[in-house]
């Protein structure tokens, strides 16, 4: 592991290399959610995703977020695009092969987004089994990757609902200050209630610390308090503020290609593993 699992208090445990695989599928599906915005959901998505990439992972990434941050974070104009998730959830006749791109790292894909999806919530409301539709839209493709990521929107509304819905798992990036602490609470508590209502098989596979900074003793003061109370589910992984993560959004690529020896890209590497580990 890295020397960044230190930061969690707990011994550092060293994981495995990843087994090269020979196919691919069936996929595992991760909610990368938090109802607080600004924690660095987008970031997370995009630079695990590219590491489980970099492992020999297929990986598909779909922006559920009407800013279209993801989109934009892989650079693609997302002004520009005539089918994004979108049109998947509001017309089952949409082919979701049809709305993917490929991304400049070898093995990610992306289902972009644009400000059409804030209609979207709207338009499922009244529609039979309106929480199922992502899923639905989904099935395709699920034996041909090894992890969907689903970049949640900062909100607890019907298009979170649907991602939960679908999901194996929930990764919640936090950042290390006392609000976002309380928020952790209910969002626990949402993820709860999808799971014992829409899909027993939901779990929280953990919870991830970003944008921390060690100087501070109020981030360490949080960090002692997030690990004292959710345990082994805080990644061993932490990751650290830096300049690099606002250029990489710029470049439009990760920061695995865009820095590739930086602490961060070291940081989202270790985070790979981990997630590899746990999803078994």
């Amino acid at each position: 592991m890295m020397e960044t699992s230190g930061l969690t208090g707990r011994p550092i445990r060293e994981l495995p290399q990843p087994t090269p695989l020979d196919d691919h599928g069936p996929a595992k599906i991760i909610s990368m959610c938090n109802q607080k915005g600004g924690v660095g959901k987008t970031t997370s998505t995009i630079n695990l995703g590219a590491c489980l990439a970099e492992q020999g992972r297929k990986v598909l990434l779909v922006d559920l977020d009407p800013q279209g941050a993801l989109s934009a974070g892989l650079g693609i104009q997302h002004d520009e695009l005539d089918l994004t998730v979108y049109n998947l959830l509001v017309d089952n006749r949409t082919s979701i092969h049809a709305a993917i791109h490929h991304s400049g790292v070898p093995n990610l894909d992306l289902v972009p987004a644009n400000i059409d999806l804030s209609a979207a919530e709207i338009q499922l409301v009244n529609e039979v089994g309106r929480e199922q539709t992502l899923a639905r839209a989904l099935r395709p493709v699920l034996n041909e990757y090894d992890f969907i990521i689903l970049d949640c929107q900062p909100s607890l509304g019907l298009l979170t609902v649907n991602a939960l819905a679908c999901s194996h798992a929930v990764i919640i990036p936090m950042e290390c200050e006392y609000f976002s602490l309380r928020g952790l609470a209910l969002l626990t508590d949402t993820v709860e209630k999808v799971s014992d209502r829409l899909n027993f098989d939901l779990e929280v596979m953990g919870i991830l610390v970003t944008m921390f900074d060690r100087r501070t003793s109020h981030a360490r003061e949080v960090m002692s308090r997030v690990v004292e109370v959710f345990g082994d589910r805080v990644f061993d992984s932490v990751i650290t503020r830096t300049v690099r993560f606002p250029e990489t959004s710029v470049a439009g690529e990760p920061i695995i290609t865009w820095a590739p020896n930086s602490q961060g890209a070291e940081q989202y590497r270790s985070l790979a593993l981990e997630v590899i580990d746990r999803a078994g």
